[in-house]
């Protein structure tokens, strides 16, 4: 494959299972805007800094097949920092969720599943054994996912896109590959220094400012928190002013792959799942409920459900995003 930058790094790495690597780091790409992450041409892109190396961009092929096991050839470029190369290769199976603890889990799932099929809707059931390449992603940077997420809080997804997109772009340094992921996410300390005008003039709110300047701050304890196990990350995270379950469960999906936090406090999840799987809309603990069978694996259920093509009923009106950079 032809670069306009010759890569430090280039390996294959062979699975074993399938992985449908473009529909798993969807969730980590926010748009076509998103200047750390993107897909493009069989290709999905991701920069990033880990905290104790220099930054790196991943360039990853798509498999030729997403049903059936194929290799995986990646790409690395780190400036010549052999530590934060050797970083990428060491995490690269957890990175595409095919290390061994995370497959461990999909076939306990699978398990639970064919057990509990009788529960599902068809579509459902269905849905895993046309996505048998599914996976969860962990990227295990705590601090860069804390930043995106935390922007999504109670805004639509378009007003969330604009804003990551501003604050990576204007404040993230560049990364070692250039485009099409040509930003770090912003370092903590550059977070801490960005004045209230220009947060204003970059459509985020002062309650999202707060929070993530909280993150920022805590940098440093929040890097050795991502080691520790996900009941004492969230709880160490849930301590923090701003941030909830909901900001915890879509967080450490995408750091840890952490198949069993679903977002509870989310605008559609508790509807899509109650109207899944009983015809009728719920709450988050109607929702909780329903997903009780298959606790340990509750977010692969909701993954599967998003995944199954049921269509969901839309009342009211949609949630408008709010533009207040001229009060």
């Amino acid at each position: 494959m032809n670069f306009t930058c010759i890569p430090d790094y280039s390996d294959v790495l062979h699975p074993g299972v399938p992985v449908d690597v473009a529909a798993n780091i969807a969730p980590l790409v926010r748009g076509t805007a998103d200047p750390t992450a993107a897909t493009v041409n069989g290709v999905s892109w991701f920069s990033f800094q880990p905290s104790t190396t220099g930054p790196v961009t991943v360039a990853i092929q798509h498999p030729i097949s997403t049903v059936e096991p194929a290799e995986i050839r990646y790409h690395v470029w780190a400036r010549g920092d052999d530590a934060a190369i050797d970083y990428v290769v060491q995490r690269m199976p957890v990175f595409l969720g095919v290390d061994e603890q995370a497959l461990a889990g999909w076939a306990e799932f699978d398990e639970l599943l064919a057990r509990t099929a009788h529960l599902l809707p068809e579509r459902v059931v269905a849905a895993r054994r046309k996505n048998p390449g599914m996976r969860f992603m962990a990227t295990g940077q705590l601090v860069d996912e804390l930043l995106t997420v935390v922007l999504e809080q109670k805004v639509t997804q378009r007003q969330a896109r604009a804003t990551w997109g501003w604050l990576a772009k204007t404040y993230g340094e560049a990364s070692p590959a250039g485009e099409p992921a040509s930003k770090l996410a912003p370092k903590p300390q550059r977070v801490l220094d960005i004045p209230s005008w220009e947060w204003h003039a970059g459509w985020v709110q002062p309650f999202m400012v707060r929070t993530l300047k909280t993150v920022a701050s805590r940098a440093s304890a929040l890097h050795r928190l991502a080691h520790q196990p996900l009941e004492r990350i969230s709880a160490g995270l849930t301590s923090l002013p701003g941030i909830g379950p909901w900001t915890v469960a879509e967080t450490l999906q995408r750091t840890h792959g952490a198949a069993d936090y679903v977002a509870v406090g989310d605008y559609h999840i508790a509807h899509h799942v109650g109207e899944a799987l009983t015809g009728r809309r719920t709450d988050d603990e109607g929702m909780l409920e329903l997903l009780e069978p298959w606790v340990g694996h509750r977010q692969r259920i909701v993954r599967l459900i998003y995944a199954s093509g049921i269509r969901f009923s839309r009342f009211g009106p949609r949630m408008a995003a709010t533009d207040f950079r001229d009060r």
